[in-house]
């Protein structure tokens, strides 16, 4: 069976299978006549092993925008789903962060007399936690209470960690009571939602970096919540890691071999933190707490001390540590691009130089720029007001030699800021910038307010 490719395929044949349907039931417009061999050949799947195979190729190509396309599909082709289902579906639109989505098909679920599990519970409530939304993570725990459906320890786990993703520190500590209470100790991800609920407590408050200390120290003498084998079977069998789950900062790289390590999660929560404060003697701290352990540094934990270093305006320590991780171990993409993109902070004369000098070693080492590391680079370099804009050049030439076209907003930055310096209208350069601006513009919409 050939598996969908792209949105454009999905609709065509979500297009054909509804003529089909229409015709057969004898409510199709006039003219609409598929015949049965046209219909087999352009459907994509015939029944629900076939459609959940889709489903499940979907999820893994990261595409949870077609899901509710497909499930339409099978429900026109009149085939039921079953539970299976819409687990796949509801861990496809949790990786996505969709949560409207994801209590659509809670509720169609329902309406098939299928009571949600406890799993499934748990990935709507992680689902609340990508999409910063406690309220709905709560509502989800009353509605697990109100069917008797049985919280383990993963649940406890993800309601901490949705809570902790809106700073929601009173109810955070009351999801900890409940777990003492259970009889439930706390372990690695229960200290890596209290930091983070610190972090993201608004209005902040001043004893956080003092908390972040606290918690990793206190981590120190963890131990596992009541789980047995069968808790996380079906995670592994979805493909869904603890890091994802639990919406911890190091959830892209979970599957990166040797990009994290996985006994450092409090350090890689914490440092994490520390970058988004820009709290640098807070890191400071950790890394000395770090090194007491005799532990090795990641490339997660360089990556978030750099990240933070360039924060404070640090960029020789930054430079340094990045330096030191390259000479011993091989340095991922991601943290070149963290080096440069934060050393533009400011658009310093020095932090220039670092910026360009480390994409020229990304060029040497064979290094690219996928779309995404591409538009947050160029996006940065082009709100550079003084100097010949050359960082933003380079960034733009390297796209191009790849033919990757960056994000809207990076190329329109990019063309205001070619615009503000003395360049004749038919530069090569201006033309090409101008060419693929309208051509994005023609195909998406300007964006308001851009001039």
């Amino acid at each position: 069976m050939g598996l969908l490719k792209n949105s454009l395929l999905l609709q065509e044949l979500r297009h054909a299978t509804a003529q089909a349907a229409a015709a057969a039931a004898g409510v199709g417009r006039r003219g609409v006549a598929t015949s049965t061999e046209e219909y087999m050949r352009r459907n994509y799947a015939n029944n629900v092993s076939e459609y959940n195979t889709v489903i499940g190729s979907l999820v893994q190509q990261r595409r949870p925008y077609l899901l509710r396309d497909a499930y339409d599909d099978m429900l026109l082709d009149g085939v039921q789903p079953v539970r299976d289902t819409f687990h796949n579906l509801i861990v496809g639109t949790m990786k996505g962060s969709r949560l409207q989505d994801a209590f659509y098909f809670r509720d169609q679920m329902r309406e098939m007399g299928l009571q949600p599990d406890v799993n499934l519970y748990n990935f709507l409530i992680s689902t609340c936690g990508k999409c910063k939304n406690s309220d709905a993570a709560i509502l989800l725990l009353e509605e697990m209470k109100a069917h008797g459906v049985k919280l383990k320890g993963e649940t406890y786990i993800c309601l901490l960690n949705a809570l902790a993703a809106t700073g929601r520190t009173d109810q955070v500590y009351a999801i900890v009571r409940d777990m003492t209470a259970a009889g439930l100790g706390l372990n690695k991800f229960c200290y890596a939602g209290l930091i983070t609920a610190f972090k993201n407590k608004t209005p902040a408050s001043e004893d956080t970096p003092a908390k972040i200390l606290e918690f990793v120290q206190q981590s120190k003498g963890w131990q596992y919540v009541e789980r047995v084998a069968n808790d996380s079977a079906e995670n592994i069998m979805m493909n869904v890691s603890e890091e994802e789950l639990y919406n911890l900062p190091t959830a892209e790289f979970a599957h990166r071999r040797g990009f994290i390590f996985k006994q450092l999660t409090i350090y890689h929560v914490a440092i994490h933190a520390c970058a988004d404060l820009g709290s640098k003697e807070t890191l400071e701290a950790l890394l000395d707490m770090f090194t007491k352990e005799n532990f090795n540094y990641d490339a997660f934990i360089v990556m978030q001390a750099v990240r933070c270093y360039l924060r404070c305006g640090d960029i020789d320590s930054a430079v340094k540590m990045f330096e030191e991780f390259s000479s011993l171990k091989p340095t991922p993409a991601e943290l070149y691009v963290t080096l440069a993109e934060g050393a533009m902070i400011g658009y310093t004369p020095r932090g220039m130089e670092v910026a360009q000098a480390t994409l020229e070693k990304m060029t040497e080492r064979k290094f690219f720029l996928n779309p995404k590391m591409g538009t947050d680079l160029l996006l940065a370099a082009s709100g550079e007001k003084t100097g010949g804009y050359t960082t933003a050049n380079y960034i733009w030439d390297m796209l191009q030699t790849r033919n990757i076209i960056p994000a809207l907003p990076a190329v329109e930055a990019y063309y205001k800021g070619l615009k503000e310096r003395e360049i004749p209208s038919d530069d090569p350069r201006l033309v090409n910038v101008a060419r693929v601006l309208d051509n994005l513009q023609l195909r998406l919409g300007p964006r308001r307010n851009f001039q």
